[in-house]
């Protein structure tokens, strides 16, 4: 936790009395990701995306942005994955290393080798990050773009009951040690259809956390996690929606709202999509039929 928090002095003020106190804060720094292609005797390497997060798991941020993204599909794809500015020279076993690491500076610059086998379009790669705000591409060319790289889609049967829906989010907050110390932090969960929780990442940009967590869930081979739920302790946008579609997710559920966007997303894909998720009361956008135990509510959706 040592590079995920930042202690500082700070003056709180409580009704019109102030005095000295310390807070706090999650800390906030950006990462590059560099890809490493071609064949050894040409190799290549080219910086593909600069994000601010929370340091800590940026192995598995890499790796799940780089598959969200259609870049790698096995964790075969990879061949090397370190810190860049340490050098590639070390062994496999000090590079695997995914625990929150002490914090240091120069741990900006996290380098992905891919296998020479692997194929790499890096104009393709750059005409397609279609997930950053300032793309420019409108709704449509969107699900077109993310329909050419998702991977192929199997019968959505994960089901939920609403019971169990409603202890999702004070679960995942209780497994929010970060935030729970700082109160900065988004949070997701992925769970079983037993509403028990399998994993949980927490970071300053909430994209950021998918990634950590799918990523994590890719270098162990667990991906497509057909048969799960993802919880967002936020919003529900396109982006975060298209994530859980390379990931395989069956179910996404938010305490926020959801963009119309995203809800385009879950229909054309068919992700079960829960919005508003409070201790007594959700909003289904699509695939009612998935949740169990609220037999009134509407099977019909709107276009």
């Amino acid at each position: 936790m040592s590079r995920s928090v930042f202690e500082t002095s700070i003056a709180k003020v409580q009704g019109f009395t102030g005095h000295a106190a310390t807070d706090t804060l999650a800390v906030e720094e950006p990462l590059e990701i560099q890809l490493g292609y071609g064949p050894p005797a040409d190799r290549k390497v080219k910086s593909i995306s600069v994000t601010m997060r929370t340091p800590g798991y940026d192995f598995e941020l890499a790796a799940g942005f780089l598959m969200t993204e259609g870049v790698i599909h096995d964790p075969a794809d990879i061949e090397r994955l370190g810190y860049a500015a340490e050098g590639m020279d070390e062994s496999p076993e000090e590079e695997s290393e995914t625990t929150i690491l002490p914090y240091q500076p120069r741990r900006n610059i996290v380098r992905v080798d891919l296998a020479p086998n692997v194929q790499v379009q890096i104009a393709h790669i750059e005409r397609n990050f279609y997930t950053t705000s300032s793309c420019g591409i409108c709704g449509k060319a969107s699900l077109l773009a993310l329909r050419s790289v998702c991977p192929p889609r199997v019968r959505n049967d994960f089901s939920m009951s609403a019971e169990l829906l409603y202890t999702l989010p004070s679960q995942l907050r209780d497994a929010q040690t970060i935030f729970n110390n700082t109160g900065g932090l988004h949070g997701v969960g992925l769970f079983n259809s037993n509403g028990e929780l399998m994993s949980m990442h927490e970071d300053v940009g909430r994209h950021n956390a998918v990634d950590k967590l799918l990523g994590s869930e890719f270098l162990i081979d667990h991906v497509p996690l057909r048969n799960t739920l993802l919880l967002l302790s936020g919003r529900a946008s396109f982006e975060l929606l298209q994530k859980a579609l390379m990931g395989g997710v069956s179910m996404v559920a938010a305490v926020g709202a959801p963009s119309s966007l995203a809800v385009q997303v879950a229909r054309q894909f068919d992700i079960t999509l829960v919005g508003f998720l409070r201790e007594d009361h959700f909003n289904i956008y699509h695939g009612a039929e998935h949740i169990t135990g609220c037999e009134s509510a509407s099977r019909e959706e709107h276009q």
